[in-house]
């Protein structure tokens, strides 16, 4: 086994590339391994994360007239930009995605999609064995079940893939905040998906522009 570690493995921006595949409305109707709403926030903060840090994004679909197309609130970050809509279950073996990520030079190939055992196992397992490196974001993606979600990473993990959540991979691109080019940008998905991280550090703003009041009446 190939260990990921030491600062080379650490995930940079200019280095990635994100794939979402098949946000669709028929895959989160038998989404049963997290909270569906959740699954929603997390891939639209995955989407604009990897927009303010200027990853190359490809949304992809599979058989879209009849599963629905990708969720709005995923295209709305990327307005105007073509969905692929694929007859392949395995993105991987869809030549226009794969062209697609190859023409952005990137090799850090980062994925998220429904459902995790499938649409997001197919794919990840060929690419590793192309010999990308690839990341999968669990907390973007779901399964049809727990167990499904659950054995899917296990099988990933074993054929070598990384797993991360949303936010630890806008912490690893973001990696300084003495780095203020996005930091803005980053705080504005925080403030909207982070749930209670975003919360506080809104009570923190709130707190930092209140007087100190005069007295103690």
């Amino acid at each position: 086994m190939t260990f990921r570690n030491g600062l080379a493995s650490l995930l940079r921006p200019e280095d990635s590339v994100l794939v979402l595949i098949d946000h669709q409305p028929y895959q989160l109707t038998n989404l049963n391994s997290h909270d569906p709403q959740a699954v929603v926030n997390n891939s639209t903060a995955l989407a604009k994360v990897a927009k303010a840090f200027g990853v190359p994004t490809i949304l992809t679909s599979v058989i879209a007239e009849r599963g629905g197309l990708i969720f709005p609130h995923i295209t709305d970050v990327f307005p105007g930009q073509e969905v692929i809509d694929r007859t392949f279950i395995n993105t991987w073996e869809d030549k226009k995605v794969v062209d697609a990520v190859k023409a952005t030079g990137r090799k850090q190939l980062i994925i998220a999609g429904l459902w995790t055992e499938i649409c997001v196992a197919m794919p990840v397992i060929q690419a590793l064995g192309e010999g990308w490196d690839v990341t999968v974001i669990t907390d973007a993606s779901g399964g049809t079940s727990v167990e499904a979600h659950e054995v899917a990473i296990q099988r990933m993990i074993a054929a070598g893939a990384n797993m991360m959540t949303w936010l630890a991979l806008a912490s690893e691109w973001q990696r300084d905040w003495a780095r203020t080019e996005h930091a803005a940008e980053l705080t504005d998905v925080l403030k909207q998906h982070a749930a209670g991280s975003g919360i506080a550090f809104l009570w923190e703003q709130q707190l930092l522009n209140t007087p100190v009041p005069g007295s103690a009446g």
